[in-house]
């Protein structure tokens, strides 16, 4: 049976959202309609929309479902209207591209954003947005989103957060947070994909990008997908109501990786990070050889470079945090999720040890 370790990708569909949708899709109805079926159609959708609410702590009016996180970053980046966007480097590309005349604010050697850099450009006036992401989805690290709102507001920007990686896995809320916009998605914890929300301060005058009708307030056109926000609503409220053991199972997974590989190194770990994800590198063993050995072994991971057109590229995230590339190319992502067993982080360090040992094996022999 495959150990699936990618849960920063996608998380597996939880029982509850899979029963959600199917009682959905048994149905037939759209929201808009005013008879029976639409209607029926429509108490599902609000009966989501007041779960999130209730979950993320926000007003019902806040909750804009959107067919994705990609969506509602896009909307949230491009729909302020702002003319001067200020983005971090280790942003989603669906924030970095929604505004490519964005600048950048850059990151330290744990990927936190440099405090000093936003306060003095923030000084120099004409920001209208801040976006800055809650947690990263490849290294896992905490952003100290409190001082980014606090530096934007004294200077009249808002500031937009995307917590796609962070909803479901650390408490969440909107109205703590103070920020005017934030995005979730579905699939990152347990729901459909193609399912999201941007969540908005109340009577905040966001610009829709679709146009041609007036559904979720005139915010984003088009039909809801009752199946899918259905499935996100039971996510979510699955998601609040287990108890997250990520954190020790990843805890244990590190040391045990860290004791078996005293080269290896954990990309972040000097700072909060989201309690799932581990960031680490296998010094001259490239992340693609990495993901198909365990990928050999029944294990799924993901790779901290992207291969283009057959060329290797360092991971922009790691690039920005000053991790040598040679070192970034020998970095692989292990995200652990709801369904994640011991047994699942004990094969996976098997493996891993497996390989690291064959590869320093080979390698000690050329070297003599």
């Amino acid at each position: 049976m495959m150990a699936y370790l990618d849960h920063n990708a996608t998380s597996p569909l939880r029982p509850a959202a899979r029963d959600a949708m199917i009682a959905a899709l048994a149905e037939c109805g759209n929201p808009s309609s005013p008879h029976a079926a639409g209607r029926a159609a429509r108490a599902r959708v609000e009966a989501a929309r007041r779960t999130l609410a209730l979950a993320f702590d926000c007003a019902l009016d806040s909750v804009i479902f959107t067919s994705g996180g990609t969506e509602a970053n896009n909307l949230a980046v491009r729909g302020t209207g702002a003319a001067t966007v200020l983005v971090s480097a280790v942003e989603h590309d669906s924030v970095r591209e929604a505004e490519r005349r964005a600048e950048v604010i850059p990151v330290d050697g744990n990927g936190i954003v440099d405090l000093e850099w936003l306060e003095a450009r923030l000084a120099r006036g004409g920001v209208g947005l801040v976006s800055v992401m809650l947690a990263n989805n490849e290294t896992g690290v905490i952003q100290p989103i409190a001082d980014v709102v606090r530096l934007a507001h004294a200077e009249g920007a808002l500031v937009h957060t995307d917590a796609t990686q962070a909803a479901g896995r650390i408490p969440l809320s909107f109205e703590s947070l103070d920020v005017e916009l934030m995005t979730v998605s579905a699939h990152k914890l347990g729901g459909p994909p193609g399912v999201g929300a941007l969540l908005v301060q109340e009577g905040f005058p966001l610009r829709p990008l679709l146009r041609g009708g007036r559904q979720e307030d005139g915010r984003r056109a088009g039909t809801e997908n009752v199946p899918a926000i259905a499935g996100f609503a039971a996510a979510v409220e699955a998601a609040l109501a287990t108890a997250d053991g990520t954190r020790a199972l990843r805890d244990g997974l590190e040391a045990r990786l860290l004791a078996s590989a005293p080269g290896a190194r954990i990309l972040g770990a000097l700072v909060d990070r989201l309690p799932n994800t581990t960031c680490i590198a296998m010094p001259g063993v490239a992340a693609e050889t990495q993901v198909m050995a365990l990928d050999l072994a029944g294990i799924a991971v993901s790779a901290g470079a992207a291969c283009s057109s057959g060329k290797v590229r360092t991971s922009p995230v790691l690039a920005a945090m000053g991790v040598d590339a040679e070192l970034a190319r020998s970095a692989i992502r292990i995200s652990l999720g709801w369904n994640s067993t011991a047994d699942d982080v004990g094969r996976c360090a098997e493996a891993w040890w497996a390989l690291w040992a064959r590869t320093r094996g080979r390698k000690t022999v050329q070297a003599a």
